[in-house]
Protein backbone atom coordinates (compact mmCIF):
# COMPACT_ATOMS: atom_id res chain seq x y z
CA UNK A 1 0.00 0.00 0.00
CA UNK A 2 1.35 3.36 -1.03
CA UNK A 3 -0.65 6.99 1.01
CA UNK A 4 0.07 10.41 0.03
CA UNK A 5 -0.78 12.59 2.20
CA UNK A 6 -0.96 16.48 1.33
CA UNK A 7 -1.08 19.41 3.54
CA UNK A 8 -0.57 23.25 3.53
CA UNK A 9 -3.49 24.33 2.36
CA UNK A 10 -5.63 26.98 3.29
CA UNK A 11 -7.26 30.72 2.91
CA UNK A 12 -4.93 32.93 1.56
CA UNK A 13 -5.03 36.86 -0.04
CA UNK A 14 -4.53 37.72 -3.01
CA UNK A 15 -0.90 38.07 -3.65
CA UNK A 16 -0.16 35.99 -0.38
CA UNK A 17 1.93 32.95 -0.77
CA UNK A 18 1.30 29.35 0.18
CA UNK A 19 3.49 26.38 0.68
CA UNK A 20 2.40 22.70 0.13
CA UNK A 21 3.75 19.28 0.62
CA UNK A 22 2.77 15.88 -0.63
CA UNK A 23 4.59 12.91 1.37
CA UNK A 24 4.62 9.49 0.69
CA UNK A 25 4.70 6.12 2.65
CA UNK A 26 4.04 2.68 2.34
CA UNK A 27 6.30 0.53 0.34
CA UNK A 28 7.96 2.06 -1.94
CA UNK A 29 10.93 0.78 -4.23
CA UNK A 30 11.48 4.12 -5.68
CA UNK A 31 10.06 7.16 -7.40
CA UNK A 32 10.38 8.60 -10.49
CA UNK A 33 8.49 11.49 -11.20
CA UNK A 34 6.02 13.76 -8.63
CA UNK A 35 3.29 16.22 -9.32
CA UNK A 36 0.68 18.46 -7.83
CA UNK A 37 -2.68 18.90 -10.06
CA UNK A 38 -5.87 20.96 -9.28
CA UNK A 39 -9.50 21.17 -10.10
CA UNK A 40 -11.07 24.00 -9.21
CA UNK A 41 -15.42 23.50 -9.02
CA UNK A 42 -16.83 23.19 -12.18
CA UNK A 43 -13.50 22.32 -14.53
CA UNK A 44 -11.47 19.69 -15.73
CA UNK A 45 -8.56 18.48 -13.48
CA UNK A 46 -5.09 20.27 -14.72
CA UNK A 47 -1.35 19.74 -13.97
CA UNK A 48 0.14 22.38 -12.14
CA UNK A 49 3.50 20.92 -12.04
CA UNK A 50 6.06 18.24 -11.99
CA UNK A 51 9.19 16.99 -11.16
CA UNK A 52 11.41 13.45 -12.19
CA UNK A 53 13.26 12.04 -9.43
CA UNK A 54 16.56 14.00 -11.05
CA UNK A 55 15.17 17.32 -10.77
CA UNK A 56 13.70 18.08 -14.19
CA UNK A 57 10.62 20.58 -13.58
CA UNK A 58 7.10 21.37 -15.77
CA UNK A 59 5.02 23.75 -15.32
CA UNK A 60 1.37 24.95 -16.70
CA UNK A 61 1.64 27.96 -18.71
CA UNK A 62 -0.35 29.37 -15.54
CA UNK A 63 2.41 28.25 -12.93
CA UNK A 64 4.96 29.37 -14.20
CA UNK A 65 6.68 32.42 -12.62
CA UNK A 66 4.33 31.88 -9.77
CA UNK A 67 4.93 28.48 -8.76
CA UNK A 68 8.02 26.26 -7.48
CA UNK A 69 8.23 22.79 -7.31
CA UNK A 70 10.57 20.81 -5.25
CA UNK A 71 11.44 17.56 -3.36
CA UNK A 72 13.14 15.78 -1.18
CA UNK A 73 14.18 12.30 -2.29
CA UNK A 74 15.23 11.10 0.66
CA UNK A 75 12.19 11.98 2.14
CA UNK A 76 9.90 10.87 -0.26
CA UNK A 77 8.37 14.52 0.38
CA UNK A 78 7.63 16.90 -2.73
CA UNK A 79 6.71 20.42 -2.43
CA UNK A 80 4.67 23.57 -3.89
CA UNK A 81 5.37 26.85 -3.47
CA UNK A 82 3.07 29.17 -4.34
CA UNK A 83 3.09 32.73 -4.43
CA UNK A 84 1.59 36.03 -5.85
CA UNK A 85 -1.95 33.53 -5.67
CA UNK A 86 -4.88 34.59 -7.51
CA UNK A 87 -8.46 34.27 -6.87
CA UNK A 88 -8.38 31.82 -10.08
CA UNK A 89 -5.96 29.42 -8.27
CA UNK A 90 -8.70 28.68 -5.69
CA UNK A 91 -8.45 24.98 -6.10
CA UNK A 92 -8.11 21.14 -4.45
CA UNK A 93 -4.80 20.32 -4.95
CA UNK A 94 -3.70 16.79 -5.16
CA UNK A 95 -0.23 14.81 -5.52
CA UNK A 96 0.44 12.44 -7.98
CA UNK A 97 3.18 10.11 -7.93
CA UNK A 98 4.99 7.63 -10.55
CA UNK A 99 6.68 5.02 -8.76
CA UNK A 100 7.61 1.35 -8.05
CA UNK A 101 6.75 -0.63 -5.21
CA UNK A 102 9.11 -3.61 -6.30
CA UNK A 103 12.09 -3.62 -8.02
CA UNK A 104 10.02 -6.17 -10.37
CA UNK A 105 6.85 -4.58 -10.46
CA UNK A 106 5.06 -1.73 -13.32
CA UNK A 107 5.28 1.65 -12.01
CA UNK A 108 2.13 3.27 -11.38
CA UNK A 109 0.52 6.09 -10.27
CA UNK A 110 -0.77 7.04 -6.71
CA UNK A 111 -2.68 10.18 -5.96
CA UNK A 112 -3.17 12.07 -2.23
CA UNK A 113 -7.29 12.84 -1.53
CA UNK A 114 -6.05 16.60 -1.84
CA UNK A 115 -6.09 19.88 0.06
CA UNK A 116 -7.90 23.01 -0.68
CA UNK A 117 -6.37 26.27 -1.75
CA UNK A 118 -8.71 29.21 -1.41
CA UNK A 119 -7.89 32.64 -2.42
CA UNK A 120 -9.77 35.25 -1.45
CA UNK A 121 -10.25 38.36 0.43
Amino acid sequence: QVQLVESGGGLVQPGGSLRLSCAASGRIFRIYLMGWYRQAPGKQRELVASITASGTTTYSDSAKGRFTISSDNAKNTWYLQMDSLKPEDTANYSCNAGLKQDREEESAYHWGKGTLVTVSL
